[in-house]
């Protein structure tokens, strides 16, 4: 067994945030307000929005989480009871989950095999059945760039431009992924990020909404902080939530955003050697950029694996890397077969269930050195050639 254990994805801080802690503390800025938070958000501005003359004029909020951030996005579409949000299925409940805070109902939609993520002549032929089933046209479309792979995200957006839905682009995932030279994030009406500890960077728990505009940010800001009346006294008028991101956390975030380049830098690294390292593996088709313009960060390297070509299982590969102490992780079960959603309507291909039964997740954090890839390679061409 190894003496430590490699996990799927693991923060690595950048020994600059405590410098951003220790002054909030000095200051006690300990409240979802304060100089981490402006400086977070503008750090993150700078890096996703200003750098692209086609996002001029987005603005970014901080929040709790990547979810909170979805569901902002949805309560400033006016997403309410009784109306259907399109979702992509291969995704985590996450991405689907605030749709039912809102009393919508999710309606999936499968992937195409190339991407993994949301099929855009599926998402098409589904809105129009949705419209002729119901006599009404879905309120918003939640597309994912799965594991950091960027969709097809300009087609997903013309089909909502077509149709005149809003797109909510989660790329919580997909911190510093590109699409023909822009940042995911950037191309829907709204942009989701998420810091959580296994995310490309991390804020301990957190997220960011991008927001179409300085007027949209700020009605995000207000529903993020209980919805409150400017009156002296608190005054109320519509149903607010705690969702802003607190000063130390952000102060986390400040000092990984200085070490983010290098962190997408590692991953793309390690999906690079992963590549070589199956690369006459037959039955293990690890999963890579396929579409032109297409930059993933490779947050997590996934493999394929064929049943036809091997007995091995992703099942008991997970299992025989565990008995290793090496962390790994199936992939997603895709929305419509979860049971929570099993009465949500789905348009689906078969991609994302045959993905679902062959697919596994490997490490790829910045704790996770070349030499552990290679092990970690090793034994799972092992397994598979038994």
């Amino acid at each position: 067994m190894p003496n430590k254990k490699i996990h799927l994805c693991l923060a690595h801080m950048s020994g600059n945030e405590q410098r951003f802690i220790d002054e909030a503390f000095a200051e006690s800025w300990v409240v979802p307000l304060g100089p981490n938070v402006d400086g977070f958000e503008s750090d993150l501005k700078k890096y996703l929005i200003d750098c692209h003359p086609s996002c001029k004029g987005k603005e970014i909020a901080a929040l709790s989480s990547g979810t909170a951030a979805i569901h902002l996005a949805l309560v400033l579409l006016d997403v309410k009871h009784g109306d259907e949000v399109m979702c992509q299925s291969f995704t985590f409940a996450a991405s689907a989950n605030p749709v039912t805070y809102q009393g919508a109902t999710p309606v999936f939609v499968d992937s195409e095999p190339q991407t993994w993520n949301m099929d855009p002549i599926l998402l098409d032929k589904a809105i129009a059945d949705r419209i002729a089933k119901t006599g009404r046209k879905p309120k918003a479309i939640i597309a994912v760039h799965l594991y950091g792979m960027p969709a097809r995200i300009d087609e997903i957006c013309s089909v909502g431009e077509k149709w005149g839905i809003p797109v909510v682009e989660d790329a919580a995932e997909a911190l510093g992924s590109k699409y023909k030279g822009r940042y995911c994030g950037t191309f829907g009406t709204f942009g989701v990020l998420s810091f959580n500890g296994n995310k490309m960077i991390t804020t301990s728990g957190g997220g960011a909404l991008i927001c179409p505009d300085p007027e949209s940010r700020a009605r995000a800001v207000f529903y993020a902080t209980q919805a409150r009346e400017p009156f002296p006294y608190y005054q109320h008028e519509h149903i607010g939530y705690n969702y802003r991101l607190s000063n130390i956390s952000a102060g986390i975030g400040r000092g990984q955003m200085t070490i983010l380049d290098s962190h997408i830098d590692h991953h793309r690294k390690l999906a690079a050697l992963y590549k070589e390292l199956f690369n006459n593996t037959e039955c293990i088709k690890i999963h890579s950029d396929q579409i032109d313009g297409s930059e993933s960060n490779y947050w997590l390297n996934t493999i394929e694996i064929n049943p036809d070509l091997t007995e091995a299982t992703p099942e008991s590969i997970r299992l025989h890397l565990a008995s290793l102490n090496i962390e790994t992780r199936p992939l997603w079960k895709p929305m419509h077969l979860q049971p929570v959603f099993s009465s949500s309507p789905a348009y689906v291909n078969g991609v994302s269930e045959h993905l679902f039964g062959r697919g596994l997740c490997l490490p790829s954090g910045p704790c996770v050195s070349r030499e552990d890839a290679i092990m970690i390679a090793d034994e799972i061409k092992k397994k598979v050639s038994k």
